[in-house]
């Protein structure tokens, strides 16, 4: 066995690196939520299509997402990170050329292929780097990078799209991440590994052992579980809210843009909150108090949904944001605290194929409700309460009996 080796300061500057690439991630795959409603007057493209769009990216994402963790398990962190960045920038850029809905689809699959590898390449450089009650608060930071670009996004598409137009604007963020793959090229390292005395012996490792490990674990499937639901939540608001806040309640892209963007705002600091609670709260606990915050997203979509006032639509849209992004933490920190290091990425990457799955899913499945209820959305949000009450059942009975996991390699 070798043992990890880095500066006192190293972490620090991989968590800076990564909370960095993953901001461009969100920018670049949220961006696609506003820019669909130019897009579609553009192509003339009605709501089914849109959703089809959307939730293209999704389908390519969930894909990657177990094999780009097993890559970084036996490859390193560093590699597959920056194939994901420059790969993903590439398709963002392509994205601002696209002529029809088929093309459209074919290049926000292959984005969702490309960006597929970041997120558990990230776990992986967090359970490397990061001691174990240090994860949660490490993975908050780079999951906070969603909720700021939740409300850097809106607010850059609300004025770019109105004077720009929504193909200058990928090509420009395309470019951008050409840019941040360099940087990274530079300055992402991987800790120095020291081989251990030649007079310890140590097992070689099974083929194949890193999934069936994961796969064996009860909790990483209740975690699967629990994740798609509240994701169906958070990627049906985030796909549909820009069309359905011009559509439905009057609103102009500005408008939009300004007041999609309270909800993000205090999104960041609850979501950095919960991921240093989330290192403090006794093991348990946890789960008992993600469910009731998961009851609490239910109640707010259903009081969104009859909301006379836009004053009072984004007052619950922000709790639901809060509350989703507090489980949303458990969750995926959770996965990382619970496997070995060796097998962070894999676990990681297969608990986030379920958050992604449901990317994929809902944001065509609002479309095709729209479609056929008239234009209404009534049973879209009857669909997202159904998702939040399983993500809270499933948290409340997901009890942790694998046998005790393999200590994981000392790190100085």
């Amino acid at each position: 066995m070798s043992k990890v080796i880095h500066s006192k300061h190293f972490k620090h500057i991989i968590l800076a690196l990564l909370f960095l690439g993953w901001c461009l991630g969100n920018l670049d795959r949220f961006v696609i939520n506003y820019a669909v409603v130019s897009i579609s007057e553009d192509l003339g493209l009605s709501a089914s299509s849109q959703g089809i769009i959307l939730s293209s990216f999704f389908l390519g994402y969930a894909i990657m997402q177990i094999p780009g963790g097993a890559l970084a398990d036996r490859f390193g962190y560093r590699k597959v990170i920056l194939f994901s960045l420059f790969s993903w920038s590439v398709f963002t850029m392509i994205t601002g050329s696209a002529w029809s809905l088929v093309s459209l689809v074919l290049v926000r699959f292959l984005f969702g292929i490309g960006e597929g590898g970041f997120f558990p390449s990230g776990s992986k450089a967090i359970a490397v780097n990061y001691p174990v009650n240090q994860r949660s608060s490490a993975m908050s930071v780079m999951l906070a990078s969603g909720a700021i670009m939740g409300v850097v996004t809106p607010i850059i598409s609300g004025f770019a799209l109105e004077s720009i137009g929504w193909r200058t604007l990928f090509h420009i963020f395309g470019i951008i991440g050409l840019v941040i793959t360099v940087l990274m090229f530079f300055f992402l390292k991987e800790p120095a590994r020291i081989p251990a005395p030649s007079n310890i012996s140590s097992p070689a490792p099974k083929k194949n052992a890193s999934l069936k490990t994961v796969l064996k674990s009860p909790i990483i499937w209740g975690l699967f579980l629990s994740y798609f639901s509240i994701y169906a939540v958070n990627w049906g608001l985030s796909s549909w809210m820009p069309t359905y806040m011009v559509n439905v309640r009057g609103l102009n892209l500005k408008e939009m843009g300004m007041l999609s963007a309270i909800p993000g705002l205090i999104g960041i600091i609850t979501m950095l909150l919960g991921g240093y609670l989330m290192d403090r709260i006794p093991a348990g606990k946890d789960r008992k108090i993600s469910a009731v915050f998961g009851l609490i997203v239910a109640v707010a979509l259903y009081l969104m949904s009859t909301a006379e006032s836009i004053a009072l639509f984004i007052t619950y849209e922000t709790i639901v944001r809060i509350a989703a992004g507090f489980v949303s933490t458990l969750i995926i920190s959770k996965s990382v605290k619970s496997m070995p290091e060796t097998v962070a990425a894999t676990a990681s990457g297969f608990v986030n194929t379920g958050a992604q799955l449901a990317g994929f899913l809902t944001p065509m499945l609002i479309g095709f409700l729209v479609d056929a209820s008239g234009g209404s959305y009534n049973t879209a949000f009857i669909m997202l309460i159904g998702f939040a009450v399983i993500c809270s059942i499933s948290l409340l009975f997901n009890r942790r009996t694998q046998p005790a996991l393999p200590a994981e390699p000392q790190t100085t």
